[in-house]
């Protein structure tokens, strides 16, 4: 009896084993195809459109950290803070009550810009130049180190900064420009412009 239910249920004959395994479906190579494109956008996304350009953005985010750093313990202290921008980098300066002068802040050191990156200030408006770097040669002997230090940016203990417009540019042809905004009150965002002056 076993045997006639086994001879009732056969099916049609299968096909030999290497026929429906010689290749890849459709379903399977645009799935694939998918994944690899995936990949490929995020590897893209991930190193951006140039080295120089990440590099630029990297920079001006950097200082935007710096200014956002400063005017929240400028507040937490109570005590005023500036940065000096040069030509080549910034310091940041902290002000002396009982000196009345500018002094390098404590436990800080000034800070270099790549030589390709330049700076343009504007306060108010009106463009700044911003100073070279001073030589020991330059420096006079009886007026003291301190009195020559003046930042452009200001970083108030009540919260405050003074309104500012910064391009941080590349010097290289066809190099891209970022910029820093602050109208007194809201913090400096890097944001990039999109044509070259």
């Amino acid at each position: 009896m076993f045997m006639r239910r086994l001879a009732g249920c056969r099916s049609a004959p299968r096909p030999p084993y290497g026929r429906y395994r010689a290749g890849f479906t459709l379903i399977e190579l645009l799935v694939v195809i998918v994944i690899i494109g995936c990949m490929l956008s995020l590897a893209v996304f991930s190193m951006g459109s140039s080295g120089g350009g990440r590099e630029l953005r990297g920079e001006t985010e950097r200082l935007a950290s710096v200014i956002a750093l400063l005017l929240e313990e400028a507040t937490l202290d109570n005590r005023e803070y500036g940065l000096q921008l040069r030509n080549d980098g910034y310091r940041v300066l902290a002000y002396d009550d009982t000196n009345g002068l500018w002094a390098p802040a404590p436990q800080t050191v000034d800070y270099r810009l790549p030589s390709w990156i330049r700076l343009d200030l504007q306060l108010e408006g009106a463009a700044l130049k911003l100073p070279q770097v001073a030589s020991q040669v330059d420096e006079d002997d009886e007026m003291p180190a301190n009195a020559k230090l003046q930042p452009q940016l200001l970083l108030l203990s009540s919260g405050e900064l003074s309104p500012f417009h910064l391009q941080l540019s590349d010097r290289r042809p066809a190099g891209q420009v970022y910029e820093l905004v602050s109208d007194g009150f809201s913090l400096p965002q890097a944001t990039a412009i999109q044509g070259r002056k």
